[in-house]
């Protein structure tokens, strides 16, 4: 079972042996990388990949690792009681299994993809790290142990807004996913635009670059973005040499919507274009 990218996944070298390292030591892969670098869709591709089934468990602020293993409705239980519902007699009914259970119980290896674990709270990681390590978890309503076949393949991802405790570290293969160089954006933009005109993305590339390279920048425009950017070029039909012949006087790129996400970035480079017309 080795991971070489797919068709729809431009992977590079150093990611693969992250990825092919974690599955031998079935160790959780965690992954870091600026918003927008393909964490979540690396998931996705290792599943399709291998030939696994995805369970995702998308983490919120207000996620507890719990609701990971099983929730327990005490309240629908009683309603039921006071009822007089035959489903009561069975707390099983009112377990709800969390994700975590879910791969450990599928009938095929799965991939577990915790998606963006930094959004919870600081002790969510911590709370996780006997049931990751030993891949067995005890529902304590029906005095049974949940244990895992098989470990599942696990996929962490993170976008660096919390630091995670030394501990959960310890237990993980850690990868950080670096901004693409351009031969590598170029082949991202191959497998998603096949057969578009070079010049023209060489171009879009030279823009894209520019403004990620702009000093002050609050948010640094993605992989995605610049995806999103060139279908918007395509579908206006931007003639080529609106981006050949930029004029400096006017910093904003056109449909800067899909690149620039707040007005501090867009006021930023108002105020370059207006230091450019008055030094020109």
């Amino acid at each position: 079972m080795r991971f070489e990218g797919t068709s729809n996944y431009v992977a590079t070298e150093d990611l693969k042996v992250a990825v092919n390292a974690a599955v031998l030591l079935r160790r959780p892969l965690l992954v870091k990388g600026e918003p927008g670098t393909g964490k979540t869709v690396l998931a996705h591709e290792i599943a399709q990949a291998v030939g696994a089934p995805l369970i995702e468990w998308n983490v919120k602020s207000t996620t507890k690792a719990q609701q990971g293993l099983y929730e327990y409705d005490a309240v629908a239980r009683l309603r039921d009681g006071q009822l007089g519902d035959e489903r009561v007699h069975d707390i099983r009914n009112y377990i709800k299994r969390g994700k975590l259970w879910e791969a450990f119980t599928s009938p095929q290896l799965p991939v577990l993809l915790i998606d963006e674990i930094d959004k919870a709270d600081i002790e969510f990681p911590n709370d996780l790290l006997q049931e990751l390590d030993r891949m067995s978890f005890d529902v304590y309503e029906t005095q049974e142990r949940v244990t895992a076949a098989e470990r599942p393949i696990v996929v962490i991802t993170s976008n660096n807004e919390k630091e995670l405790p030394d501990a959960f570290l310890r237990r993980c293969f850690f990868h950080y996913i670096k901004f693409p160089d351009r031969d590598t954006m170029q082949k991202i933009i191959d497998v998603h635009f096949p057969g578009i005109q070079r010049l023209l993305i060489a171009k879009a590339m030279d823009v894209f670059y520019e403004v990620r390279d702009v000093p002050g920048l609050k948010k640094k425009p993605s992989t995605s973005e610049l995806l999103d950017w060139l279908k918007l070029l395509l579908n206006e039909d931007m003639p080529l040499d609106v981006l050949q012949n930029r004029d400096p006087t006017k910093a904003i790129p056109p449909l800067h919507g899909a690149l620039l996400k707040n007005e501090q970035d867009i006021m930023l480079f108002e105020r370059l274009a207006f230091m450019a017309r008055r030094n020109g």
